[in-house]
């Protein structure tokens, strides 16, 4: 494998899902349903059918979204490790596909990831009820603005920022109500837009403590090794290599901001000028260019930008 020591690889979390997701890849490269095959098998549901044809009330579900997730990521993974020589010097996963870089780092099994993912969704999805939990995006704002917007009473509900995204975007998720009242008071001050997301329940925000405890028991059981790649971790944009340490930070991830804007500044000084976005969308790499506006941006989502991605790398 080629080295590429000015590339990172990147793996989108929720919110990245939708309907028909990599559906022109599927079906020219077996790599895509023998991922999701696997991981189906695994969980007892067809993961391959709910990405593809939904509903989107199923998929959007956090105990569906995140396996799904991870066969997305880690099947582009699998397709470009057969079609290039060429691996990145670092990679990160936004929220949940910090998970997704783990396995493709080699540091997490990918069964044990699909049993990871799995239990991180229901433990999730339990610590708040459906409909009482909401995440939105914030445009247009800077994310101290939005973080004291947050700071304003709200009647013993919870809202907080969780994903310093770009420096003019950052979500905010916590009670719902809560979460409305900030996109209000958001828009009062000049947002150019307040964006639901399509997330069932709070994520990063201090009411998944309770599921963090008894997910940090479940996580025990799961073998961690040290990475192949430089992997940098939501909670600090920090490398670790220790298997406990990375045990740490992705326990601590659950409850924590993503700074994902740390992230992405701390690969752009350690040399890194071009990154490559593996699964559905393209929504990190738009966040990228926000934060880095030099970087060049590659989000191999089908086949057209696979192609394209193979021939920039050689």
């Amino acid at each position: 494998m080629r080295t590429l020591t000015d590339t990172a690889f990147l793996f989108p979390g929720q919110g990245a899902q939708h309907t028909g997701m990599l559906r022109e890849l599927a079906a020219e490269h077996p790599e895509v349903r023998e991922t999701f095959d696997a991981a189906s098998s695994i969980l007892g549901k067809d993961l391959l059918a709910l990405a593809l044809d939904g509903p989107e009330e199923a998929l959007n579900l956090t105990v569906n979204t995140q396996p799904v997730m991870l066969a997305a990521g880690v099947s582009v993974w699998k397709i470009w490790r057969r079609l290039s020589d060429a691996a990145p010097a670092a990679a990160a996963g936004h929220s949940f596909g910090e998970y997704t870089a783990l396995v493709c780092a080699g540091s997490i099994a990918f069964e044990d990831a699909v049993a990871v993912a799995a239990r991180r969704g229901e433990l999730m999805q339990e610590a708040v009820a459906e409909g009482r939990g909401a995440m939105a995006a914030i445009i247009g704002l800077k994310s101290r603005q939005v973080v004291e917007l947050c700071a304003a009473p709200g009647g013993g509900q919870v809202v907080e920022a969780v994903n310093f995204n770009a420096p003019a975007q950052t979500v905010i998720a916590g009670h719902k109500a809560a979460v409305e009242q900030a996109m209000a008071r958001a828009k009062a001050q000049g947002a150019r837009k307040c964006v639901a997301l399509p997330v069932s329940v709070p994520a990063h925000s201090s009411l998944m403590r309770d599921a963090a405890r008894e997910f940090s028991a479940f996580l025990e059981g799961v073998e961690i090794r040290p990475p192949a790649v430089k992997i940098l971790h939501n909670v600090d944009a920090m490398p670790r290599t220790i298997p406990g340490d990375i045990f740490q930070a992705l326990s601590e991830q659950l409850y924590n901001p993503v700074q994902w804007v740390s992230t992405i500044e701390r690969m752009s000084e350690d040399g890194v000028a071009r990154f490559v976005e593996l699964g559905p969308g393209q929504v990190l790499s738009n966040l990228v260019r926000r934060i880095n506006r030099r970087a060049e941006c590659h989000a191999i989502n089908s086949p057209a930008t696979l192609q394209q991605a193979l021939a920039a790398f050689g």
